[in-house]
């Protein structure tokens, strides 16, 4: 049943709570009009809709969707897709498909589809997340530059012809590279300098977003320069009032067109919200309702076009930001959405003052952040097969398109998990004598099948057969069932013959909630092929040497010193 957050949280919704969400709301309101500003001018739309976007669908998605503290709004990785469609289809084109999308995500929601975005293996997400972050850096080059490209003569590129600016990568570089003669040194010098700062002050200062104080100083620079003379571009005007709603064009004719374009983007809303989603439940130990929380971005991505808004989902950086400010419940990203609302009826003539290369600069580092550099090189130091599903996922991200990367991608990981799948098998028919198959599966035991001297305070779970992608669910479920009474967990690997990235992903982040409960986990009967990747991706060294154990009988003994030294 369809039942938003927001009524849940209104239950037992008192003045503390409420002060609580205020004060990160608006801090969120603050942080968002610079990054919805960026995406917007990022995604080849005017500055005007991204604010729009942030302030409608941040509203509706927190007032509708299934997640207590999500932040919605217009986000880095429509850039890419939202950049392509207004180049061939229009503004317009971009309003039908959005619209589209909105509908299919609350199809998904409505049949409870949620769930299937949790068996998009890990290798893919980190794949198209880093292949964006090329393309938002790659995209921002003219603005970080100061290049003025000019189209008022067709120009041949790559054996094409283009009128206005490309939305593909490598036509769009070879367009920045043509123009390279055009390059401002203010503009430089401006983006340089912010971006060495955005950097700088990341690593020193928490609490107040560098990317902030960078539009607001970089904005009194351009100021003063032009009263001098100097023109550095800036975003232009803003209106200072919401425009009144339009309904997009809806012929059979162009429905048809841009479905393909509509899946995309209902994909990629579904992958982001319920990612970031995920990411802020491990913040805060709460659990989001995953379809709903499609239900409610489906609603926003139906609205928000009618009033020139681009596509939006939940922003994790945005997210993460309520989290640690005190927001608890939606009530904060309304909160958030208001502020913006202020922020765009009453200061809007001075956002439109606000310097292109300041912006690159923060859309770079944007970038920077997402491209997950630790993810990438734990990656490149396991398995050949995960290596080689993220660097198919990466580059045809970038060379060709999301959706085909996010397909192919998928193919690629059938393919190895099948592999690996039946190698597995084979050795098991061999060893073990089983008339073949592998199960799938997380058993919860308070005793395992040996009799075993098992202290009080601790609880042992057995994985039977590979922790894999499509396992990693299960073993989510049965970790959350570790209640407080226990104080160290036992995880029996013996059977556990083949571990994969996503199953190392599910490891941190069970870790990451155990800890938070004061639970310690030890691994035991760990085999060669988990052991190696453990090791190779740094898991051995988060968990503690002593912690990853050959037998069970070890296990137990070191879990008894735990107990007995309280080193929890």
């Amino acid at each position: 049943m369809f039942k938003p957050e927001l009524i849940h949280c209104l239950k037992d919704y008192n003045g503390s709570k409420f002060v609580s969400d205020l004060i990160a709301g608006i801090i969120v309101g603050i942080v968002a009009l610079p990054l919805a500003i960026a995406f917007a001018i990022a995604s080849g739309v005017s500055a005007a809709a991204g604010l729009f976007t942030a302030i409608i669908a941040g509203f509706l998605i927190s007032a509708f969707g299934g997640s207590t503290v999500q932040i919605g709004g217009p986000t880095g990785a429509f850039a890419v897709i939202v950049y392509g469609v207004v180049a061939q289809f229009g503004t317009a084109g971009l309003a039908t498909a959005t619209v589209m999308a909105g509908i299919l995500l609350i199809v998904l929601g409505a049949c409870k589809m949620g769930g299937l975005v949790k068996f998009i293996p890990y290798t893919i997400v980190t794949g198209f997340t880093a292949g964006i972050a090329v393309t938002i850096a790659g995209g921002q080059i003219g603005n970080f530059f100061g290049l003025s490209p000019d189209f008022s003569t067709p120009l041949e590129i790559l054996g094409e012809t283009y009128d206005k600016m490309p939305g593909d990568f490598l036509p769009k570089m070879a367009v920045f590279a043509h123009f390279f003669g055009t390059f401002d040194t203010y503009s430089f010098i401006m983006a340089g300098v912010s971006l060495i700062f955005l950097f700088v002050w990341a690593h020193f200062i928490k609490k107040i977003p560098g990317s902030l104080v960078v539009i607001l100083v970089a904005t009194i620079v351009s100021v003063i320069l032009r009263t001098r003379g100097l023109e550095i571009r800036t975003i232009g005007d803003i209106p200072t009032s919401l425009p009144r709603p339009t309904l997009p064009d809806f012929s059979i004719k162009t429905i048809t067109t841009l479905f393909p374009t509509a899946m995309s983007i209902a994909v990629l809303a579904a992958i982001e919200s319920l990612l970031s989603a995920a990411v802020a439940d491990g913040m805060t130990g709460d659990k989001h309702d995953s379809n709903t929380e499609l239900i409610g971005q489906g609603i926003a991505n139906i609205v928000t076009p009618l009033f020139g808004g681009i596509p939006a989902t939940g922003a994790i950086a945005r997210t993460a930001t309520n989290i640690k400010n005190g927001g608890r419940t939606p009530v904060a990203g309304i909160v958030h959405a208001l502020t913006l609302l202020v922020i765009v009826l009453f200061a809007g003539k001075y956002a439109a003052l606000i310097p292109m290369p300041a912006l690159a600069a923060v859309l770079v580092n944007v970038a920077w952040n997402m491209a997950g550099f630790p993810a990438i090189r734990a990656l490149i130091r396991g398995q050949k097969s995960d290596t080689f599903t993220f660097l198919a996922t990466f580059l045809i991200t970038i060379f060709v398109d999301l959706t085909v990367a996010i397909s192919v991608g998928m193919g690629f990981a059938a393919f190895f998990f099948i592999k690996k799948m039946i190698d597995l098998s084979e050795v098991q028919e061999d060893t073990n004598g089983l008339s073949g198959g592998i199960v799938n599966s997380v058993t919860t035991r308070d005793r395992p099948e040996e009799k075993l001297d098992i202290p009080n305070g601790a609880m042992v779970y057995e994985i039977e057969g590979p922790l894999f992608f499509g396992t990693v669910r299960k073993f989510e479920v049965a970790v959350e069932k570790a209640g407080i009474n226990y104080k160290v967990l036992i995880l029996r690997m013996r059977n556990t013959s083949y571990l994969d990235a996503g199953g190392i992903r599910a490891l941190e982040q069970a870790l990451s909630a155990l800890n938070r409960r004061g639970v310690k986990l030890v691994l035991s009967g760990v085999h060669e092929q988990p052991r190696v990747l453990l090791e190779k991706t740094g898991m051995v060294k988060k968990l503690g040497e002593e912690n990853v154990c050959p037998h069970i009988s070890i296990a137990l003994e070191r879990t008894r010193k735990i107990l007995n030294d309280g080193k929890i």
